[in-house]
């Protein structure tokens, strides 16, 4: 009897033990990790998070940046951490979605090995050309891919991303060829983009605002679903003939386990967060859209996401192939 009555105190602990877990916590810096190169949208949506919950929770979120891999290396960091509340990861669409569907070999698992706490916001992809490309349009772009002795290289944020994977459905659907080049972040790319080393890009919109916004490359085409208020010359992929309306959606995640009294408390403190007008108006300036759920509601989605790309990549042979 004595090894039963020793579970069941135990387990009366750990249950009267929960909601002090959350009263203290946090009592010591809590680390975030950027799963990209700094520059890009990860990093802009991560910092954004740690400052609100820094300035409401009364503790330091710091920022960790691990990239490589298409954001695995800073994932599986996380994954492998203690679920005392003391480390999180920002993941995404292709983290969470794309990289489960494509590599049969990934290291985590994003059900099992992950706790996904909360939407922070989504951006619309977009194609850009360095600014002294001929083509103006889409069309002439095409065209220019069509025409051209070999296939156009461009840059996403790395391989089994949405940007690599919406290249390679775009010349699925357009019946050309591109040459994909991964990078560890959107930055990196945008700046050989700029430098004239590769053809074009596909990243979020808030990764190349600054440079569209400059006038150092030029934005054939989003997949919004209709056009930006801070950006109304930039047309949608849908008027222009192609169905595709994609979200790069952005998360943040903790380790399996994760006591629920934090899990609670993160999603509702981000959803507050990425609500308040100031950071509201950020977001829009950059092309970003918050978009508050549940925990329940956001892990809702993620199953939604996974039945609405399994068979676009089944389409681009990019299923269980990377």
């Amino acid at each position: 009897m004595r090894p039963l009555r020793a579970a069941l105190a135990l387990a009366v602990a750990t249950m009267l033990a929960t909601p002090a877990l959350a009263d203290d916590w946090p009592s010591r810096p809590v680390r975030m990790v950027n799963t990209f190169a700094a520059g890009g949208t990860a990093d802009v949506l991560t910092r954004l998070v740690a400052d609100h919950l820094s300035s409401v929770l009364n503790q330091q979120f710091y920022v960790e940046t691990r990239a490589g891999a298409g954001g695995v290396i800073g994932v599986k960091s996380v994954a492998d951490s203690s679920p005392d509340g003391y480390n999180f990861v920002l993941t995404n669409a292709s983290l969470l979605v794309l990289h489960p569907l494509g590599n049969p070999k990934l290291t985590y698992d994003p059900k099992r090995d992950l706790t996904n706490i909360a939407m922070i916001a989504g951006s619309p992809l977009i194609v850009v050309v360095n600014a002294n490309n001929p083509a103006k349009t889409l069309k002439e772009f095409i065209e220019q891919a069509r025409t051209s002795a070999k296939p156009l290289t461009y840059s996403s944020s790395g391989v089994g991303s949405s940007g690599h994977l919406f290249g390679e459905y775009l010349a699925d659907l357009a019946k050309v060829k591109f040459e994909h080049v991964p990078y560890k972040g959107a930055a990196q790319g945008l700046t050989d983009l700029a430098g004239g080393h590769i053809a074009f890009s596909v990243q979020t919109v808030s990764s190349a605002a600054a440079l569209v916004r400059s006038g150092t490359l030029r934005a054939l085409a989003h997949t919004g679903k209709a056009r930006l208020p801070d950006f109304p010359d930039i047309p949608t992929f849908k008027e222009q003939g192609y169905d595709m309306v994609v979200t790069l959606w952005f998360a943040l995640s903790g380790p399996a386990n994760l006591p629920k009294a934090i899990t609670e408390k993160m999603n509702a403190e981000i959803n507050r967060g990425m609500q308040l007008p100031e950071t509201e108006a950020r977001l829009r300036r950059d092309g970003l859209i918050a978009d508050p759920m549940s925990f329940e509601q956001f892990n809702r989605y993620i199953d939604a996401e996974v039945a609405t790309w399994k068979p676009v990549m089944e389409r681009t042979g990019l299923l269980g192939k990377q």
